[in-house]
């Protein structure tokens, strides 16, 4: 499974998105984009990649640009997955 849908999939889990989850692209926009995707949200979705992918996210690799997109999380976990 692409990384892109893997992330897609916790998305639609943890955020509870049903149907929705096909309207979801990697140009989808997470801050401000997806209504259910609050603070709470991002800590549930931090874990679960985690868990999932076997890495650790350090509290100062978290920014804004991080949780732009699908797209950019996408990015970021490939990027920790190749560490």
């Amino acid at each position: 499974m692409a990384t892109i849908d893997a992330v897609k999939s916790i998305l639609g889990e943890s955020l509870q998105l049903g149907d929705r989850i096909a309207l979801i692209d990697a140009d989808t926009q997470l801050l401000g984009g997806i209504p259910e995707f609050d603070s709470a949200a991002v800590v549930t979705v931090i874990l679960t990649l985690e868990d999932r992918f076997g890495i650790i996210v350090e509290d100062e690799e978290l920014s804004a640009e991080t949780f732009e997109t699908v797209g950019s999380l996408a990015a970021f976990v490939d990027r920790k997955t190749a560490e």
